[in-house]
């Protein structure tokens, strides 16, 4: 294995919402600048840059992770999505619809990384309590919301994946 040394730069080829991407860094490149800088996937939002906020959650191969902790090398060969991929046809799934109709978000920078773990954790959760959205959501800072409509919308999606339902639009 070649070892990078400061300044050289590394080709990185990934998979970016189901479409191969790729471009160069250096190898301390964090993958929420490789992501945002290099590949132009700004809904990708850097708060804290300590892992804390949250705001940088993607998923790398169906998970969630901090992509201020997380190097561009490491996305190398792999999946990442981002907040731009859960609505690739410009429509919004059902959980991004949830967040609007429970009025989820105010400023909305936390709202990728909220987006991201829940739509994740969702996926193998079909019946969440609301304690239990709630423990997933205190590893994600918000200042605007006070967690109310989060909380809801995530219910209501869930509730929505079980039935096959998609919710009315408002």
């Amino acid at each position: 294995m070649k070892r990078l040394g400061a300044g050289s730069r590394h080709r990185i080829g990934l998979t970016l919402n189901g479409r191969e991407a790729g471009g160069w860094a250096e190898p301390r490149m964090l993958l929420s600048d490789f992501l945002r800088h290099a590949l132009g996937a700004t809904g990708t939002h850097v708060g804290c840059e300590h892992g804390v906020c949250g705001a940088c959650t993607v998923r790398l191969d169906g998970a969630p992770v901090r992509a201020c902790l997380t190097l561009a090398v490491q996305a190398d060969g792999r999946r990442v999505d981002t907040v731009e991929g859960l609505a690739p046809e410009g429509e919004l799934n059902d959980l991004q619809k949830a967040f609007r109709r429970h009025h989820a978000l105010q400023c909305g920078f936390c709202t990728p990384g909220i987006l991201m773990s829940l739509d994740a954790w969702l996926d193998g959760r079909p019946a969440p309590d609301e304690g239990e959205i709630r423990e997933l959501l205190s590893g994600h800072l918000c200042r605007c919301t006070g967690y109310g409509g989060i909380v809801a919308a995530a219910l209501e999606a869930a509730r929505a994946a079980r039935a096959g339902d998609v919710g009315e639009d408002d």
